[in-house]
């Protein structure tokens, strides 16, 4: 597997890594299936896996994904101590629904059950702010995230849904690794709000979130011929082709596409064979802009 450095860290990861909501919300599959699934992705040499303590069904739910991922780990044969296991908080999940909490109190408080879900005997690898509240200032929010790295709670930090602005803020804090923000065909504003640019810059691994457009417009991958053109000509999966596409924006750009099948996570990693040239990721361009 081909791997990338982490941010400016002495960490190197999978080029590609697995992104584990949808194992954990509406729907998902059985808990021995979606263990199945992460360590399939650990024999296929992912050793990148997003979650977030609101990958759950609701509030009475929280830190499902977390706490899964944590028993797939424990439960693997093979060596996990170079994983790296990213996680979120911020979010909240009342009746299903998500709803922002940036309070300085219940970020100090959910960093601590993500710690303990995830097994609580090293610091979280990577703990990420999920999104900013406007009810609460970024300096405010991160006051008690700076305080768990401090307290060997967390090795590192990242944010999401961040603007460039707001991410500047957030380093005047605390060191930041990574910015997890949309990022797909369907949605390409990183390439001209400045975030991708400045990443790039500044040594900031960029996590594209739903990259294929999210369980309500992953089918329509096909019904772009440019996209579904490639993935004919070349014998691999549109998915396939969108994940090259993704990688060939930028030497930042790490993606994390989700999965809760084998056949899946298979398949997103064999997107690390697949090369577009130049031509071919404008005909991409040209055809998302107007999809």
């Amino acid at each position: 597997m081909e791997t990338k450095q982490l941010g400016k860290t002495s960490v190197f990861v999978s080029a590609i890594g697995l992104g584990g909501m949808p194992m954990s919300i509406y729907n998902r599959p059985p808990e021995s299936k979606s263990i199945s699934v992460i360590h399939q992705a650990l024999d296929l040499g992912v050793t990148f896996i997003d979650t977030a303590d609101s990958y759950c069904k609701d509030e009475s739910d929280k830190h499902h994904n977390e706490r899964l991922i944590h028993q797939a780990l424990a439960t693997y044969k093979g060596d996990v101590s170079h994983v790296v296991v990213a996680t979120k908080g911020g979010l909240m999940r009342p009746d299903g629904n998500w709803t922002r909490n940036g309070n300085p109190e219940h970020l100090r408080q959910t960093i601590r059950v993500s710690f303990e879900a995830l097994g609580g005997n090293k610091p979280i690898d990577v703990w990420q702010y999920h999104s900013p509240d406007p009810n609460y200032t970024i300096e405010e929010s991160l006051a008690p995230v700076k305080e768990a790295v401090e307290a060997g709670l967390i090795r590192f930090v990242g944010v999401s849904n961040f603007s460039v602005e707001q991410i500047q803020r957030a380093r005047d804090v605390v060191d930041i690794v990574s910015v997890q923000n949309q990022y797909s065909p369907w949605q390409r504003q990183p390439e001209t709000d400045g975030v991708l640019k400045y990443c790039e810059q500044e040594g900031l691994t960029f996590l594209p979130w739903s990259p294929f457009g999210g369980s309500r417009r992953h089918h329509s991958l096909q019904d772009i011929p440019a996209i579904a053109t490639l993935a004919k000509e070349k014998g691999v999966s549109v998915y396939n082709i969108v994940l090259a596409w993704l990688r060939s924006k930028s030497p930042a750009i790490l993606p994390i596409p989700g999965a809760s099948q084998i056949s899946s996570i298979e398949d997103s990693v064999r997107a690390i064979n697949v090369k577009l040239s130049q031509e071919e990721v404008q005909k991409i361009d040209r055809a998302t802009l107007t999809s």
